[in-house]
């Protein structure tokens, strides 16, 4: 079973294709390309959005419905109460006035008010660009009043403090903030932003436990994907349709299994009948008078064996065996070995190691894994002279690669070897010691540990094979 990996980026072709069908949608494929991709991220979005907007609204609709005119309305009747005192001042003789606005002015109006004669007002100071205060009182103070005046709204006080030109003097007004100002619209920002806290962490605790089961069915797919055993605790959790699909993985899982398992008794019955009839066969060989034919004969048998034994592991794939941590180094060692003097055919041929990183431990099957080597190695020593094993571990990968400096293949035939019995009639040509499934057998073992096998040009001339597993 392949593991097929998520292409997380478009391509660079579906941009060029976006750009020319318009710019809307070159703009829709640049901005999915820079959203996230776990399901957890894109669920978080999906709850975040809709608040951050709605909330948005919402104090945007009090700043403009309930902030404004209840400020408006403040700075109204302060004004309106100062125009008053005003008039009055103007109106009730000096000596009697003063006394008289600023005792009314305190106990009725809560206006701290006092007349300074003589008096010019302060430098007039540039007005705050986002100040509401400021603004609404201005623009009342002109509407109403009509004088000369100056404010002082910016002050960390809690009062405000207004100075009018009168006649013959200058009228000073401590106003309280609350008077003027709807000074708690700031516990409508922290109810709003504490509410929104809660529920996005309950959003988000809820979220995790809905994502958690998605996320155990994705690591046992991926686990039985590299033909390693699923988690011994995992069962169907969560959401309805969490747990159909759960269901339905572990059923298809039982059947892949019973599968296998009726297939693999299937081979080892026919693989034992045959190998009872080839005994036979060197019985009675055995008892004959010693000939040339005799030998041919035996050759054919020993042929018909290892054909057989082919066969029978590219049919089973290897797949009974258990998992173990393997060494790759001490594997490729064994299989260079086992390259130099192994087989009469490759002898004198040069196969040289390399380790990028030691040690690589992984989880494998031994035997299986160390066949799928060898077989590439087998395959390359018989047509090159010199070949090279690479291993490396990177980003989770563990990769080999096999170069040789023999003929190579065309690029149009690399994947259409890797069918069984598949041959090509050019420098690797048909070969008496080759069943035509070294390269099948090889891929499928590799496939069943999760991984792949690629074939591309060696940098000594000849071809170059890059097997990959996930570790």
């Amino acid at each position: 079973m392949s593991a097929v990996s998520d292409t997380a980026r478009p391509l660079p072709e579906e941009h060029a294709k976006a750009e020319r069908q318009g710019p809307l949608k070159w703009l829709l494929a640049r901005f999915g390309e820079q959203m996230p991709k776990g399901l957890y991220a894109r669920a978080l979005i999906i709850i975040i959005a809709p608040m951050v907007l709605l909330q948005s609204v919402l104090t945007f609709v009090f700043l403009e419905r309930h902030w404004q005119t209840v400020t408006h309305r403040l700075s109204t009747g302060t004004v309106q109460n100062i125009a008053m005192l005003i008039d009055m001042y103007e109106e009730l003789p000096k000596k009697h006035n003063v006394a008289t606005l600023t005792g009314l002015a305190a106990k009725n109006l809560g206006l701290r008010v006092r007349f300074a004669p003589g008096e010019d007002l302060p430098q007039v100071r540039s007005k705050p660009f986002f100040d509401l205060l400021d603004t609404t009182l201005s623009d009342e103070l002109e509407r109403r009043i009509g004088r000369p005046f100056w404010i002082d709204t910016v002050g960390r006080s809690d009062f405000v403090d207004i100075r009018i030109k009168l006649d013959d003097a200058v009228m000073h007004v401590l106003a309280r903030r609350s008077q003027t100002y709807a000074s708690n619209s700031h516990i409508f920002i922290v109810w709003m932003l504490g509410t929104s806290v809660v529920l996005l962490t309950v959003a988000i605790l809820f979220l995790r436990n809905q994502i958690r089961p998605i996320l155990r069915l994705a690591y046992a797919a991926e686990s039985f994907g590299k033909g390693r055993p699923m988690p011994q605790d995992f069962k169907p959790r969560g959401a309805r349709e969490v747990r159909q699909a759960a269901h339905a993985f572990v059923e298809m899982r039982d059947r892949i299994e019973r599968h296998v398992e009726q297939r693999t008794l299937m081979l080892a019955g026919v693989s034992h009948d045959l190998r009872t009839i080839l005994t036979r066969f060197r019985l009675q060989l055995a008892v004959m008078e010693e000939g040339s034919e005799l030998d041919a004969m035996r050759a054919d048998i020993d042929e018909m064996q290892a054909m057989l034994e082919d066969y029978m592991a590219f049919a089973k794939g290897d797949s009974g065996e258990a998992i173990s941590y393997v060494d790759i180094g001490e594997v490729l060692n064994e299989v260079s070995s086992q390259a130099h003097g192994g087989k009469a055919d490759l002898e004198g041929k040069t196969v040289e190691v390399r380790m990028k990183s030691e040690p690589l431990i992984v989880r494998a099957r031994r035997h299986a894994f160390k066949r799928a080597v060898s077989n590439l190695v087998n395959n390359a020593a018989r047509f090159a002279d010199t070949v090279r094993i690479t291993a490396a571990k990177a980003d989770g990968v563990l990769t080999i690669e096999v170069e040789d400096d023999g003929p190579g293949i065309p690029e149009d035939e690399r994947e259409l070897v890797f069918r069984p019995f598949y041959r090509i009639d050019h420098a690797r040509n048909q070969d008496s010691g080759s069943t035509g499934l070294g390269l099948a057998i090889a891929r499928d073992i590799t496939r069943i540990h999760g991984g792949d096998i690629t074939l591309d040009q060696s940098s000594l001339g000849g071809l170059k094979a890059v097997l990959k597993v996930p570790v």
